[in-house]
């Protein structure tokens, strides 16, 4: 089964703000931001996720704007999370507001796949004080995804063994995972525009033509999908970005925020006790021409001050090709290396390391104690915050 939250962030917002019920919310962050989330009452309108707060302003000037509390979701989505878990042991979380669920088994618990969707809406809508989700259920997970938004918001659709392959070859070949807009353009040049249209080339076809993403288009279409309901996902990457309320070419301006995204993404993983080898830069221009840069280290690392010195590095080789909208900053692979030694401190690059993680330690020690806030670093001083 795949249960999927109804407009997560704004039911949340409807949920806390009882003015905010039947009205159309758009929650985002800030006037040059994207929408994070739209009740289904803003969507009439034609507003979706990710879409430019802008955009969202003129197709639906009447709506109730509303800023994203993240701490809020995250403390919702634990709470849904936890109801899952009555049902089955096995609860994969996709997402803030999605998962998996194995119900492999459940039938004399919890009845036929029907009466445990409803048994689960039920539970959550009570748990939760009152949100919708909707669910699929399917042989595999990419079917269970795809048919969890068949009758949304609050829907069920059970697709049996018996009904998968006519629905399969019905569906719009974009509603495989893995096909987004360049897969499709290229799709559409060969005349496909459905599963079916997928099936009608042989599998040796679609590797020659795209390699291992064409083999497993193949096997989407024939609804083969070998993946298992996993209960934890490590994550494999943290990142922290921010728009801007004007456009800026000033490099000052932009390492103070990569400070900002490192204190924040350095914190998460420190309390995680991880550590990262790549530190990513991400710019998106005032157009919304958006680029990358990545720099892999000899050695992992979870100081604040490293991750920034990267990302600084990563800054000042760019040359900015227009006014900056977006900056962001991420951090991955952190796993260890086979037969990576730990950094030494022992060498003048060693002792600093020591230095910063010895600081990084004090501020999180301090902060987790007094509020994020107790503590500033200079360069991050600004006097409305004093």
């Amino acid at each position: 089964m795949h249960i999927d939250m109804d407009a997560f962030f704004a039911s949340v917002e409807q949920l806390d703000n009882p003015d905010l019920r039947g009205k159309a919310v758009i929650v985002g962050g800030g006037a040059r931001g994207v929408v994070s989330a739209a009740s289904y009452e803003a969507r009439r309108f034609g507003v979706r996720s990710a879409m430019p707060m802008a955009t969202a302003r003129k197709l639906c000037p009447h709506a109730a704007f509303v800023p994203t509390r993240h701490a809020r979701y995250a403390e919702v989505s634990r709470t849904v999370m936890d109801i899952l878990g009555r049902f089955s042991p096995l609860v994969e979380q996709a997402s803030i507001d999605e998962a998996y669920l194995d119900a492999t088994g459940l039938e004399r618990l919890s009845g036929p796949p029907e009466e445990l969707a409803q048994k689960i809406q039920q539970a959550v809508r009570e748990g939760s004080g009152g949100l919708g989700c909707s669910i699929g259920a399917a042989s595999v997970k990419f079917l269970a995804k795809i048919a969890s938004d068949v009758n949304k918001p609050g829907g069920i659709f059970i697709l049996h063994p018996e009904d998968a392959p006519a629905f399969l070859r019905a569906l719009p070949v974009e509603r495989l995972p893995g096909v987004g807009k360049s897969a499709l353009r290229e799709l559409t040049a060969l005349g496909v525009s459905t599963v079916a249209d997928v099936l009608r080339y042989p599998q040796s076809f679609w590797e020659r033509r795209m390699g291992a993403w064409g083999q497993m288009l193949f096997a989407r279409a024939r609804g083969v999908d070998p993946r298992e309901v996993v209960i934890e996902r490590e994550a494999k990457s943290e990142s922290a970005e921010h728009t801007f309320a004007e456009d800026s070419l000033d490099k000052d301006f932009l390492k103070r925020r990569l400070l900002a995204h490192a204190e924040r993404v350095g914190a998460r993983i420190r309390a995680k006790n991880k550590a990262a080898r790549t530190v990513t830069l991400k710019v998106k221009y005032a157009d919304f021409r958006q680029i990358t840069r990545n720099h892999t280290l000899p050695r992992r690392t979870c100081s604040t001050e490293s991750i920034f010195a990267v990302a600084c590095g990563l800054l000042d080789a760019l040359e900015l090709e227009a006014p900056v909208r977006l900056i962001g900053l991420g951090v991955s692979r952190f796993e260890e290396e086979p037969g990576q030694l730990q950094l030494g401190f022992d060498t003048a690059h060693g002792l600093e390391e020591k230095r910063r993680e010895q600081l990084d330690q004090a501020l999180d020690g301090i902060r987790a104690r007094f509020g994020k806030k107790a503590l500033v670093r200079g360069r991050l001083f600004e006097p409305d915050r004093a």
